[in-house]
């Protein structure tokens, strides 16, 4: 059976949430646009975040809520995946963030919580020490794994080090497939997440993104592990249809989760490709998308 479906996933309850100007400079998906209207912001991410939750949990797929902390103000905290990734073989790794304003959000209670929960934690490698040298490498946003075939994904930005990259494979017996990814204005592509998805036995990307001349190389790496490639538009990555996570419901059924703005984006023929292998679930998050720069897929952990 494959391990790429999420069959657990925890999610954590935002606080403060805004638009943050540091995390920003590199991601150009967040708009600025009414930013100043902090209170409104934050209640509508908090609504959008509980209507959100209470989908999946409707359609069987199960969530660990756990709450952000109200101090330090966390931003971004609504996007937990990209500090720590959760490993069968009980491993915990914790990654080095770029922006200051987000290494308060690796909290050694939320490793606690979800052990509680039932999470196989016994070893915790912490790589944030690569901090003090400025190389960085955001979890699950800044790498797409392949876990049947020990396969990494990852777009080079100022949020991925090939350095800490090589280390990662080191550690888990990964073999990477790097790349270049770049947006409309021509500027590096933050995250690989939001260009790629990877299920099970099929894969979502915009190769409209990546450098003419690197294409065959990810193509190739797709197509030799049996994963249908389809391809989005650079429209529609910037509605975040990249940034969609393969989970299992608990009839053992594939979903691939994707925001209401993702979900609109696509055309009936792609619509009707991946439900071929997964039942279409939308989430509706307009502001948490707007000013944090990420849509569902970041905003969800896989932790089994």
């Amino acid at each position: 059976m494959s391990k790429q479906a999420a069959k657990r996933i925890m999610m954590m309850r935002p606080k403060h949430f805004g638009f943050d100007p540091s995390t920003a400079r590199s991601n150009s998906f967040q708009n600025q646009e009414g930013a100043n209207e902090t209170i409104t912001i934050e209640n509508q991410a908090k609504q959008e975040f509980e209507t959100a939750v209470n989908k999946l949990i409707s359609e069987g797929i199960d969530v660990i809520a756990l709450d952000d902390t109200d101090d330090p103000v966390k931003p971004n905290a609504v996007f937990p995946n990209n500090w720590v990734s959760f490993h069968e073989d009980g491993r915990v790794l914790l990654y080095p963030m770029m922006t200051e304003s987000r290494r308060s959000e690796r909290r050694d209670e939320v490793l606690t919580q979800l052990s509680e929960e039932g999470i196989k934690v016994d070893k915790v490698i912490d790589l944030s020490a690569f901090e003090a040298e400025d190389k960085f490498l955001e979890s699950t946003g800044s790498i797409i794994l392949d876990y049947d075939h020990k396969l990494v994904y990852a777009c080079l930005s100022t949020r991925t080090h090939p350095v800490v990259l090589d280390k990662f494979c080191e550690l888990m017996g990964y073999k990477a497939i790097v790349f270049e990814a770049f947006n409309k204005a021509d500027e590096a592509i933050y995250h690989t997440n939001v260009l790629m998805c990877l299920a099970a036995k099929y894969a979502v990307i915009c190769l409209d993104a990546i450098p003419f001349i690197q294409r065959d190389e990810v193509i190739n790496a797709l197509e030799s592990t049996n994963h249908e490639v389809i391809e989005i538009t650079m429209d529609q990555m910037y509605a975040f249809a990249g940034n969609m996570l393969e989970v299992v419901n608990e009839k053992g059924e594939s979903v691939l989760v994707m925001s209401k703005s993702a979900y609109d984006s696509l055309s009936p023929d792609q619509k009707s490709r991946l439900s071929a292998y997964s039942k279409l679930l939308w989430v509706d998050i307009p502001t948490i998308e707007k000013y944090g720069g990420g849509s569902i897929r970041c905003m969800m952990c896989k932790v089994a």
